[in-house]
């Protein structure tokens, strides 16, 4: 049975590939997603996103009793949502936070996240290859012997 992780994406990250382009790229998500899951064919990957908290807060609640890992970037809610942050505290799967940019190089109010805490660790300005890193580790937990 292959691990199954589960990747979040928060409010405006629909708009990658046209949002802010220095910042975020040019490739949206959907694109880069099929590109990971072609690449981690050994895990089951489910990604959602949303610009609504409540909807993010349910899929933690669906699926972080099941899934063996959550990844999640929240975008703006990770500086404002307490919620998410309890959400992620309340599930059994381990999560690691991702941001696309360098967040410690952006504005002060982008320095503090509310789910740091609550997650395994914290992933920052790689770009879209933060979701790839935080996927190689999840691999590792899973298959610890795989190159």
């Amino acid at each position: 049975m292959r691990p199954h992780i589960l990747l979040l994406n928060g409010p405006n990250l629909n708009l990658l590939g046209k949002r802010e382009p220095h910042l975020y790229g040019s490739t949206n998500f959907e694109s880069y997603f099929s590109g990971l899951v072609r690449q981690f064919s050994d895990l089951q990957l489910t990604y959602h996103q949303s610009n609504h908290e409540g909807h993010l807060l349910d899929w933690i609640h669906d699926y972080g009793f099941q899934v063996q890992g959550i990844i999640m970037n929240a975008g703006g809610l990770s500086h404002t949502s307490i919620s998410i942050a309890d959400a992620l505290a309340a599930v059994n799967a381990p999560a690691l936070e991702v941001h696309i940019s360098n967040v410690f190089a952006r504005e002060e109010y982008r320095h503090s996240s509310f789910l740091t805490a609550k997650c395994r660790g914290l992933i920052s300005g790689f770009g879209l290859e933060g979701y790839r890193l935080a996927l190689q580790y999840f691999r590792q937990m899973h298959f610890p012997h795989a190159k």
